[in-house]
């Protein structure tokens, strides 16, 4: 069982402005010109190490008690795991529109925090050198973006594909995906994803989960809780029988990739 920062219970029960972060990330990220203030959830793997790391990337509700265990699940699995807090400089309110903005553009400070991230756990003398990114949602976004940044493979959970692909994943590293066939908002986002890397020649595993729609890997429904009814209407919704599948796919795609040493 992992070892992890603070007993987080219940956690995805609480409102997601609740604070779960472990570890602080301000110093270097401020001295590489990004968020002032930047934390994050460190999930350690038990044992001595070095451990293959993976930087997660939250939904657009920020840093919750799902990230948390969806965290926790990688770090049982042997991979030092540290979600990173996009929304630390104020809050979900303050940041998730300059987060988006950043998105948008392929640039800007949520790309330098994640690169701060990155740098914290590959620093940190505790890894194999191998490093994995994966996301969810906004995150999954990101991660989309970010596999052609150095990393060694990427997870991505129904992410918006950018607005030119062909030019933001060549060179990409390997790739898992996974889509819902009942997400409205990512219509025909496998297929189109799959073409694109055939195209380009990039390993690759996308799969659409047929009973599923967005957000469908989480146990529990995001958001707050006002919302949630209307997140139900649009499907937005945990699936339990299409979660254990896609969770394989993304541990089967990490250890593939991230338990070789580094070369």
């Amino acid at each position: 069982m992992a070892r992890t920062g603070a007993d987080h219970g219940r956690a995805a029960d609480r409102e997601p402005s609740q604070d779960f972060s472990n570890v602080d990330l301000s110093q270097a990220s401020a001295a590489a010109g990004g968020s002032p203030v930047l934390r994050g959830y460190l999930a350690t793997p038990e044992g001595e190490g070095p451990f293959p790391a993976v930087l997660m990337i939250h939904e657009a509700f920020g840093l919750d008690g799902i990230t948390v265990r969806h965290a926790d699940r990688l770090a049982a699995a042997g991979y030092l795991t540290l979600a990173v807090d996009l929304f630390s400089d104020g809050g979900a309110r303050r940041c998730l529109v300059s987060t988006m903005r950043s998105l948008s553009a392929g640039e800007g400070r949520a790309f330098t925090d994640l690169a701060t991230a990155r740098a914290w756990l590959l620093d940190s003398g505790r890894t194999t050198g191998r490093i994995g990114v994966i996301g969810f949602c906004m995150g999954g976004s990101f991660a989309l973006l970010l596999a052609n940044d150095d990393f060694d493979a990427s997870a991505v959970n129904y992410g918006r594909l950018p607005k030119d692909p062909d030019a933001a994943l060549a060179g990409a590293c390997p790739i898992v995906a996974n889509f819902g066939g009942k997400d409205r908002t990512l219509p025909g986002a496998a297929a189109k994803l799959t073409s694109v890397l055939d195209r380009l020649h990039v390993e690759h595993d996308i799969k659409e989960f047929e009973s599923a729609g967005h957000a469908f890997l989480n146990d529990s429904e995001v958001g707050p809780r006002a919302l949630r009814p209307l997140f139900r209407v649009m499907g937005i919704r945990p699936d339990p029988e299409s979660a254990p599948e896609a969770w394989r796919r993304i541990e089967d795609h990490f250890a593939k990739h991230l338990l070789r040493p580094s070369t």
